[in-house]
């Protein structure tokens, strides 16, 4: 039957006799068999028998059953049909119950597979599956290690704001480096097609009163304010409904910020989040309740109520002054100032200097328009001083952003208070801005203690956008998660650096199996690579593993492993678990082949497919791993 099937599809194709490759890889598509053009050329080279680049019928045949007919899934299907040429619906059921750790077992579910992935009528008809059937479901997206319920938005959105992770970038506008570099609107464009919820805009003042964004003190070039603002407007919402945060840093002098603040509003219109939901809030509202709606993060003047009170009123020429006495110079303007020196109209400095010729501290008088400022509610930006500081003045809508250096000395030596903190206020962490190549610090450190915004390059590929992109597929990929509950209660005594007591550990146990038509290495003249797998978790300090597979010599095709590696994961629900295929090479190191990266109580038990990624975040499909999941909790 399934002879029949397969010449029936196939023999009006090969009607003026022989194929060429083109046309052998369109028709292995047609037979929805996903193929690797390089994979193809490099088998059919070997079954083109008179090497005269066309193939008889036969040997498109080998070549099908090379690329379809993977002897791993062979073995399954045989298992479970007791050697027979069909499943029935009770050999399926029983295959989803043993194997897949199925929850969903209601009485068709067998059925319902069969009819979405058998190809040959008659075997569908009879409610069997064939082996053709079981191998398009292995292949297909219900077989991925991700849990398809996590591709859905599944946790409660009802928490004030601060309760959830909130996928953050940093320089949005740049896309090379931070001196030289191009600003593009790609770089908003497609951080927010990534589900981006937090941008970062750098604004300054430019000619003919149109402030411009660039990274200031640098060569970086300019972009108009309002250009950045209408394409955040157009693709704000295409991957997620939930809030956007327009995180301001304004060097703009007062009257550039009414212009700053009329865009906004004329771009946004009410999109724009420009008054408090309740009339006398204590805490940040919901994500829930701010779907569709941008939020502006800047400093501002004075409280909520003040700003309700002067809604509607004509702020025009209204500029308020404060000083801010920061306890050491700002990481940030302190390392851009060595570039260049500029004198700013709108942010005056002074230092105050001690005996030894030091500064203590230095004082900032920065002027605000009343106009942007009014447009601040729930995202006030607020020099961190201190915990204690924070403890007793801190308002419910303030945040603080802190440099990765003074947050990493923090969350040394003061864990337990940096969680108490992220509790009650939305932080912010960025890179340091030594880092001009654009190179981005390992967002887990701060993950771990609760930080809501980590805000990182997202134009610089490498293993901490590998992080990020994993732990952000989770809830829909809508760029909020909830925080575990203990990073959520106040009452919880947890300490990433220590194991917890009341933890509830995971004993995670994975057999990589095979892979499935991996990239070829760069270096390779056909579809050959030294492949191996590094298996890595990432989570508390106690939680971070890495294992490896032994070397496969010149298989990117179908190298097979056959190895299992247990982890023991104690604070699950900040862990990843990270895949990495490389071709060995042994004078300049590992080439990187692709990845893919994901939370670890995401994994789907069972034989399942890890589907691989390019280093720039492109899917490399059919490229593909074929493990099997369990684990004990």
């Amino acid at each position: 039957m399934e002879n029949k099937w397969f010449l029936s599809m196939i023999r009006d194709e090969f009607k003026g006799g022989k194929i060429n490759l083109e046309k052998t890889h369109r028709l292995l598509e047609k037979l929805d068999i996903p193929c690797n053009y390089t994979h193809v050329k490099s088998i059919f080279k070997d079954n083109d028998r008179l090497k005269q680049g066309r193939i008889t019928i036969e040997e498109f045949r080998s070549i099908y059953r090379i690329i379809a007919h993977r002897e791993e899934i062979v073995e399954i299907f045989n298992t479970y049909s007791g050697n027979q040429k069909f499943l029935f619906e009770k050999n399926l059921l029983e295959f989803l119950k043993q194997e897949q750790y199925a929850l969903d077992m209601r009485k068709n579910i067998a059925f319902e597979i069969i009819q979405k992935y058998e190809p040959i009528e008659e075997v569908k008809k009879a409610h069997q599956m064939s082996f053709e059937g079981f191998t398009r479901y292995m292949g297909s997206p219900e077989c991925l290690v991700f849990k398809t319920d996590c591709t859905e938005v599944y946790q409660d959105m009802n928490h004030p704001l601060n309760d959830y992770f909130i996928s953050s970038s940093h320089n949005t506008y740049l896309i090379s480096d931070q001196l030289l570099g191009p600003s593009d609107i790609w770089g908003y464009v497609s951080a927010l097609v990534k589900g981006c919820r937090c941008l970062e805009i750098d604004c300054w003042d430019g000619s003919q009163n149109e402030p411009v964004v660039y990274h200031g003190y640098t060569l970086t070039s300019k972009l108009l304010f309002k250009t950045v603002i209408q394409a955040i407007h157009k693709y704000a919402f295409i991957a997620s409904d939930y809030p956007v945060v327009l995180s301001l840093e304004n060097h703009c002098s007062p009257s550039q910020q009414e212009v700053m603040a009329d865009i906004l509003q004329s771009v946004f219109g009410d999109t724009l989040l420009s008054d408090m939901l309740d009339d006398f809030p204590d805490k940040l509202p919901s994500p829930e309740a701010l779907k569709f709606k941008v939020l502006v993060r800047n400093k501002k003047i004075g409280s909520l109520r003040e700003t309700r009170e002067r809604k509607g009123s004509d702020k025009h020429g209204q500029v308020e002054e404060y000083e801010e006495i920061d306890q050491e110079v700002d990481e940030e303007i302190k390392e851009s100032k060595a570039l260049a020196v500029l004198e700013d109209d709108s942010e005056k400095e002074s230092e105050t200097i001690s005996a030894a010729g030091l500064p203590l501290f230095k004082r900032r008088r920065v002027k605000v328009a009343m106009a942007l400022s009014d447009l601040v509610i729930y995202t006030k930006a607020e020099k961190f001083r201190s915990f204690q500081h924070s403890r007793l003045y801190q308002q419910f809508n303030e945040t603080n952003s802190i440099g990765e250096t003074e947050a990493r000395k923090l969350s040394k030596l003061k864990a337990h208070e940096f969680i108490l903190h992220t509790m009650k206020f939305i932080t912010r962490i960025y890179p340091k801005a030594t880092r001009a190549d654009s190179s981005n610090f390992n967002p887990q450190e701060f993950w771990n203690i609760g930080c809501q915004m980590v805000a990182l390059n997202f134009q610089t590929p490498g293993l901490p956008m590998d992080l990020q992109n994993g732990k952000f597929l989770d809830n829909g990929s809508s760029g909020y998660i909830l925080k575990p509950q203990f990073l959520r209660d106040s009452k919880t005594p947890f300490s990433p650096n220590k194991t917890p007591r009341y933890s509830n550990p995971v004993t995670l146990t994975i057999r990589l199996i095979s892979g499935i038509q991996l990239p070829p290495s760069n270096h390779s003249s056909s579809n050959k690579a030294d492949t191996l797998v590094i298996l890595e978790t990432f989570g508390v300090p106690n939680d971070q593993m890495k294992q490896q597979t032994r070397v496969i010599k010149k298989n990117a095709f179908s190298p097979k492993w056959n190895e299992t590696f247990t982890f023991i994961i104690h604070v699950p629900e900040l862990a990843l678990m990270r895949f990495v295929v490389e071709n060995q090479g042994l004078i300049a190191g590992n080439e990187f082949l692709g990845q893919y990266t994901l939370p670890v109580l995401c994994m789907n038990k069972g034989y399942r497919r890890v589907p691989l990624f390019s280093k720039m975040g492109e899917s490399l499909e059919p490229a593909a791993l074929f493990i099997y999941v369990w684990y004990i909790r």
